[in-house]
């Protein structure tokens, strides 16, 4: 851990505002410049994951593939880009590597660029799967860098970084698909610009990034959360409710469209429209998810939100009308986001010493399984019909909620320790135990 005289050193505004910290416990250094740099890099990043589904039908056009072959280049980039998060991850915690942000963005826009120029499926195999491997390197110490900015607003400020991923996601089809109207596969190219700018960005502000490392190791809040104890019980529970929150997520994004015509008996683009709103209250309830959480902890968003989402969506299934169906897409939408920055917060701070590895299980690890479970769900859809998928949606959350009430709070590493406390390691520790 660098001391106060190596970060003076590194940074003369980073050691005014550690010496206010230490006057002063309470007001801690938010780096709001850098957070919402950060953000707008993950917009960059995820921009290239967006785009590949909506790159598959010029794909298939122009290389007469079938669509096993299609779908298995969405399979490389979805495991790349989130299995292999934890092991970069792991390498940031052993040392702590801010270039994987730069190096991750750039990769993560290139490969996808490139995939449209590649002659041969191999080749365009390759270039995704180098565009995952990207994402998964960005993706972890972005999130540590995230949270040694954010002081003690830590939930609030990851909500914003994940927003930046979600705005990212969902205007890449609606960049690429025209484009590559125009101009082919080969318009590929136009997701390089953005990564690039980007990637130029945050080498130019490399050195006051590198520098949170070293301002987190100041204020009273990340001393307890760098010097904590591991829960690993309370993260594999975590862990487990993330699992099955991404699966009942996933699930919504995969069904509603077919359950809104199907069964609600509305039109097609009404199922569109119907996803689209729920996307927006998806992006509203993690802002608000992650606010809450500041306030009143990370247990309880996650519980209440857990707890509200089984009766919201047995409340969906049930619904007699498109009008009572749509107005429940807000709750719905909330419920379902209000823990997405939450975790990965929680998640930081069960495993304090091994934030990068926290951060790739959470964003990256988990969701992804939560994804691979669709297949089973979509075989009882084929065999039972939907509502019987739909069902099995509903009672899923329960389980995350009976979960959750066995997690630790751990928002309580937020309060202010006493100043005669910080030159004490030993009452620090002892304060931590509790």
């Amino acid at each position: 851990m660098e001391s106060l005289a190596e970060t003076a050193a590194d940074s003369p505004q980073i050691a005014a505002d550690s010496t206010q910290t230490a006057a002063d416990p309470s007001k801690e250094f938010v780096d709001y410049k850098s957070i919402a740099l950060l953000s707008a890099c993950h917009m960059a990043d995820d921009l290239g994951q967006g785009v590949v589904p909506a790159m598959l039908p010029f794909f298939i056009a122009a290389y007469h593939l079938t669509y096993a072959a299609a779908a298995g280049l969405v399979l490389a980039q979805t495991l790349f880009a989130s299995v292999v998060q934890p092991l970069f991850g792991f390498l940031a915690d052993r040392r702590p590597s801010p270039w994987f942000i730069p190096f991750g963005l750039t990769f993560a826009g290139l490969g996808v660029a490139l995939a449209g120029w590649a002659p041969t499926y191999p080749l365009i195999l390759a270039c995704i799967a180098l565009s995952g491997i990207g994402v998964s390197a960005f993706h972890p110490e972005a999130a540590r860098r995230v949270r040694y900015l954010s002081g003690s607003r830590q939930a609030t400020n990851m909500s914003l970084f994940t927003v930046g991923g979600m705005v990212g996601f969902a205007f890449g089809p609606l960049i690429i698909t025209p484009t590559l109207i125009h101009f082919g596969t080969r318009g590929s190219i136009i997701v390089a610009l953005p990564v690039i700018v980007m990637s130029l960005a945050i080498i130019y502000n490399l050195p006051r990034l590198a520098a949170a490392s070293a301002r987190a190791s100041v204020g009273h809040a990340a001393r307890a959360h760098i010097e904590g104890i591991e829960r690993w019980g309370d993260f594999a529970r975590l862990t487990a409710v993330v699992i099955v929150r991404s699966m009942t997520f996933f699930g919504l994004n995969t069904f509603l469209p077919l359950y809104w015509t199907n069964v609600l008996h509305g039109s097609k683009s009404g199922g569109g429209y119907a996803l689209s709103g729920l996307a927006a209250c998806v992006a509203v309830g993690t802002l608000l998810g992650g606010r809450m959480a500041d306030r009143f902890g990370r247990k309880t968003v996650i519980a209440v939100s857990m707890g509200a989402l089984a009766p919201l969506l047995f409340a969906f299934v049930n619904a007699g009308s498109l009008m009572s169906a749509s107005m429940l897409l807000l709750p719905l939408g909330l419920a379902v986001a209000a823990s997405n920055s939450v975790v990965v917060v929680m998640g930081q701070e069960y495993l304090p010493n091994r934030v990068g590895l926290a951060a790739g299980v959470t964003l990256g690890l988990s969701m992804t399984i939560g994804g691979l479970l669709m297949p089973p769900l979509g075989w009882v859809a084929d065999h039972y019909g939907l509502s019987a998928a739909m069902f099995l949606l509903c009672v899923a959350p329960i389980f995350a909620f009976a979960l959750s009430l066995t997690l630790r709070e751990t928002a309580v590493l937020l309060h202010p320790v006493p100043q005669r406390e910080a030159s004490q390691p030993s009452a620090v520790a002892s304060q931590r135990s509790r």
